[in-house]
């Protein structure tokens, strides 16, 4: 085997450059014959690596982790980041090259550099101690290599410690149906997820098989029995991996996330068959997961697939993180849990009035939408008046609702005083 040639990599990549100018038919053939060359050229030793970027690296994840931030991002011709406290912030001064940035991509993912140069992308864990663990992804980007890193603790924190509404804990206790998590990248949704599994693993003997890409939070077997699957390490893909847990006897299947029309289909008619299934989406709230797992079908499917998510569908958290007092963050979360009124609305499309019936549902049955759990927070002094506006769903609704708050606040003040003031009097006769 031969060491790859950095200088004639960046020479190439100089090439790329230069030939996106040329006609369409032209680019195509140069295209091909580069991508052939680099092929050839990532083939290496991995003892040939001094590996003094996996040092940097090991010292700006480090960084990170001290300063409280959620991701590492690098980005060649440009200063190296962190996400801290939801904001991108600047670590140092150091420029990563190009070069810099090959040579990262090489020690990190060793073998599997040749998957980079092939795929432009790549998933994957790396283990910094033994207190923490990232979930990365190196891409190629127009000047060079990119990476970034997700912190994930080895430690898997309690429902207790993320502070999750108490009426969460209910799910851990379903035998079947379907649970999912939603919210924007970075909500959260995978931390929310793994505090759920955890409970279940301590306070239940079940069979519990996760399938992820890549596995993230790394279980240690309690009451429960935890078989975790990785996309392209243990299993094909993830449609494929949900047919054959069906076949291997689990009370509970962790799907990492659902992407695709199959793997709905496959997640509900797990839900349907005895089986508790938890999943993630990309969906802002409750009623935008319904339409979105409907609107992924066919028009002559979406009815019947209605029917089956009005039947099977157990509860929605959507969340998302918000700017708190002390410039640290906080989940508001919305949660829809199913009753006899939610399951009636999406059976009979009447989606619009979902937000409603959660809110109405708060005392009974422990259902908040974000508007209320945004006034939670803001009613606890966690969150300043401009941060609930701005996350607000209907903010001219959620203002007259803070501004009663604070007005109860003043009433109850002047009271105090007022009876304060007649004990005086009676005292001075």
């Amino acid at each position: 085997m031969t060491t790859i040639d950095i200088d004639k990599l960046v020479e190439q990549k100089m090439q790329e450059e230069v030939i996106s100018t040329t006609p369409k038919e032209q680019n195509t053939t140069v295209d091909a014959s580069l991508n052939t060359n680099l092929k050839e050229e990532a083939q290496f030793q991995a003892q040939e690596l001094e590996y003094k970027m996996l040092e940097k690296l090991k010292f700006y994840l480090n960084g990170l982790v001290k300063h409280g931030g959620s991701d590492l991002h690098i980005k060649s011709s440009s200063l190296i980041r962190g996400r801290i406290n939801g904001e991108m912030v600047p670590l140092s001064q150091e420029i990563l090259t190009h070069a810099d940035g090959l040579q990262l991509a090489k020690e990190v993912l060793k073998g599997r550099f040749k998957e980079l140069v092939e795929k432009k992308s790549v998933d994957f864990n790396f283990k910094l101690n033994e207190k923490y663990r990232f979930r990365g992804n190196i891409f190629f980007q127009t000047d060079g290599v990119s990476a970034v890193f997700r912190v994930i603790p080895v430690d898997i924190p309690s429902m207790d410690e993320l502070k999750l509404p108490e009426s969460i804990k209910k799910f851990c206790s379903l035998k079947r149906g379907l649970v999912l998590v939603t919210g924007p990248t970075g909500s959260g949704k995978s931390t929310t997820l793994a505090s759920i599994i955890d409970q279940i693993n301590k306070d239940h003997r079940k069979h519990i098989i996760t399938i992820e890409d890549p596995v993230e939070f790394v279980y240690r077997d309690k009451n429960s029995l935890i078989n975790q699957r990785a996309i392209g390490q243990d299993a094909l893909d993830f449609s494929t991996a949900l047919r054959a847990a069906l076949r291997e006897d689990p009370d509970v299947i962790l799907v990492g996330e659902m992407r695709d029309m199959e793997t709905i289909e496959t997640a509900m008619h797990a839900a349907e068959t005895g089986h508790l299934v938890l999943s993630t989406l990309h969906t802002v709230d409750a009623k935008d997961t319904i339409n979105r797992i409907i609107g992924m079908f066919p028009g002559n499917e979406q009815n019947k697939i209605r029917m089956s998510l009005a039947a099977t569908l157990q509860g929605v958290l959507s969340q998302r993180l918000i700017k708190t007092v002390d410039n640290k963050r906080a989940a508001a979360i919305e949660i829809l849990m199913k009753n006899a009124r939610i399951e009636s609305l999406i059976a009979d499309s009447r989606d619009s009035e979902i937000t409603d019936a959660i809110a109405e549902g708060k005392d009974i049955y422990g259902m908040q939408t974000f508007d209320q759990a945004l006034l939670e927070l803001y009613m606890a002094g966690k969150i300043s008046e401009e941060e609930t506006l701005i996350n607000a769903t209907n903010s001219s609704d959620l203002q007259m609702k803070m501004t009663s708050f604070l007005s109860q606040g003043k009433e109850e003040d002047l009271t105090t005083s007022m009876i304060d003031l007649k004990v005086v009097e009676e005292n001075s006769e």
